[in-house]
């Protein structure tokens, strides 16, 4: 491969036109999207020049399509290897474009990148025994900055019940500004629909393994299926909650290090415990007991590396994956592997983060809270969206 670029090998049976299509969703300075283009016997090698900013490949078989598929997930993540992609039609042409991932992230959202990461209790701390560290590669995503306001919930409410959603609970926050609580999994499955469908995004979720039936009722005992290829918006895996709430950090208790103050986290402080800083008690920006719940205003706190806030405290965070322990079944993300989704079935549904009313053993990014069937509303479990690239 040429110094500094980085480059995708395309596979071909027998022969294959690469037209290249330079373009994006926004346009970048001139030199950056440069690809150059070598045919070796049944290959097509693609390279550019690195550049300091994120870029994707995607490639279509028509320039009209408006379902371009990404060949690999970051490029960055696999700078310096080759990349193979197979093609089975040997008339094929296709078309690449690269695609700034920085330019194109959508607003209220952070792009968490590809890679690997160390799953689990790393740090060896002896009260969590259903986290076993192991390494799972994540494919990049958008993540929302901010838990999902309760302001955002009635925005969207509102649209979903003009558009033939219904929903246990109306959902509930203590401020405009404040997460949105009183939430069951279902509910947030289905406000995710409306919240895609409100955008003009393909829904995630449906009741029928055809992808046909958009999820816009039903509650305790609906089985849900995930279309995850399209670009609406849904909850985040486990794998991919730890990986966003970590930060980019290895081997810490927390999304900033391994100790815990009132600074850093909306929780209820507990000094016995030995990485708890302080203070002790309900932390006063959640006003508790004056107010309840004794929740923040989101964004009260400083970001993680990812710029994510309240990836610790304030409200509990629902995921997608059904909760278990060990043995791991098949499809848990502590068997490791790329982008897990949990198992295929169980009876409680994996909240992560931590939240005002606990103490900060609940906070750790390691730690999984499995003890709530997904109809559970409570006055300290709320969640925030992600959307794939």
């Amino acid at each position: 491969m040429k110094t500094n670029t980085r480059h995708i090998r395309t596979k071909l049976r027998l022969l294959l036109t690469v037209p290249v299509l330079l373009a994006g969703v926004h346009s970048a300075p001139a030199g950056l999207l440069t690809l150059g283009i070598t045919l070796t016997n049944n290959q097509a090698l693609l390279d550019w020049p690195a550049a300091g900013t994120d870029f994707a490949l995607q490639s279509s078989t028509n320039l009209a399509s408006t379902n371009w598929m990404f060949a690999t997930d970051a490029l960055p993540a696999t700078y310096g290897s080759d990349i193979a992609m197979t093609v089975t039609n040997a008339s094929t042409t296709r078309f690449f474009r690269l695609i700034s991932l920085s330019l194109t992230t959508p607003d209220g959202m952070a792009l968490i990148p590809a890679g690997s990461f160390t799953m689990g209790n790393s740090i060896g701390d002896g009260d969590i025994t259903d986290a076993n560290p192991t390494n799972v590669y994540i494919s990049a995503f958008y993540m929302d900055t901010n838990l999902v306001s309760s302001n955002l919930w009635a925005t969207v409410y509102a649209y979903a019940t003009s558009h033939g959603y219904s929903f246990s609970f109306p959902g509930m926050g203590k401020a405009s500004n404040q997460p949105v609580q009183y939430v069951t999994w279902y509910d947030v499955v289905k406000w995710s629909n409306a919240r895609s469908g409100q955008a003009g995004l393909t829904p995630v979720y449906y009741t029928d393994a055809g992808m046909t039936q958009i999820y816009t009722n039903g509650g305790n005992g609906t089985v849900v299926y995930a279309n995850w290829t399209a670009n609406g918006y849904r909850l985040p895996t486990e794998a991919e909650w730890e990986k966003a709430a970590r930060g980019g950090l290895t081997g810490q208790r927390f999304p900033w290090g391994d100790t815990i103050s009132e600074t850093q986290a909306d929780y209820n402080g507990n000094t016995s415990i030995s990485y708890d800083l302080g203070p002790t008690g309900y932390n006063p920006i959640g006003d508790y007991p004056a107010t309840t719940p004794g929740t923040s205003p989101v964004g009260s706190f400083p970001a993680n590396g990812y710029g994510l806030n309240d990836m610790a405290g304030n409200v509990e965070e629902w995921c997608w994956d059904w909760y278990a322990g060990t043995p791991y079944p098949t499809g848990s993300p502590y068997l490791g592997g790329d982008d897990p989704r949990g198992p295929a079935s169980g009876s409680e549904r994996v909240l992560r983060g931590g939240a005002w009313y606990f103490n900060a053993t609940l906070a750790r990014c390691a730690h999984r809270d499995g003890n709530y069937v997904p109809f559970t509303a409570q006055n300290y479990i709320g969640f925030r969206c992600v959307r794939g690239l």
